[in-house]
């Protein structure tokens, strides 16, 4: 193990000096706040749904302010999945290695998802389906 000499408040003090335990806190909140209208938005869309077959949802994403909310949508959930994820596996994963491989593992695969989502989505507003 390695040895320090500094106290635990002083590793701390070290952390909050760089900025990076505050910008992740707030980069998560800014992220959960702007959630709330789109899931509000997107569930309330959703649930004028119930017999829409697939030509009339494939309508609706080629609506230009719904495909831009849509992708919003997307890129904010995978992003503050990706903050919420990172911040369960530093406080839970002890071995620094596994840590480390287990955060890009995440950011990896949510960033592969969203580029499907958001690659898929502009096709269908797009291109139609």
């Amino acid at each position: 193990m390695a040895r320090t000499y500094q106290t635990p408040l002083g590793r701390a003090r070290g952390l909050g000096a760089a900025g990076e335990g505050s910008h992740h806190w707030w980069r998560q909140r800014v992220t959960s706040v702007a959630l709330v209208p789109l899931s509000l938005w997107l569930a309330v869309a959703v649930a004028h749904w119930p017999d829409a077959g697939y030509a009339q949802v494939v309508a609706w994403i080629g609506i230009p302010w719904n495909a831009v909310l849509l992708l919003s949508c997307i890129l904010l959930t995978t992003l503050h999945a990706s903050l919420g994820i990172e911040v369960v596996i530093e406080d839970y994963v002890h071995l620094d290695w596994a840590k480390m491989l287990a955060v890009v593992a995440v950011k990896l695969i949510l960033a592969f998802v969203a580029l499907t989502a958001a690659f898929a989505t502009l096709r269908i507003a797009l291109v139609g389906g």
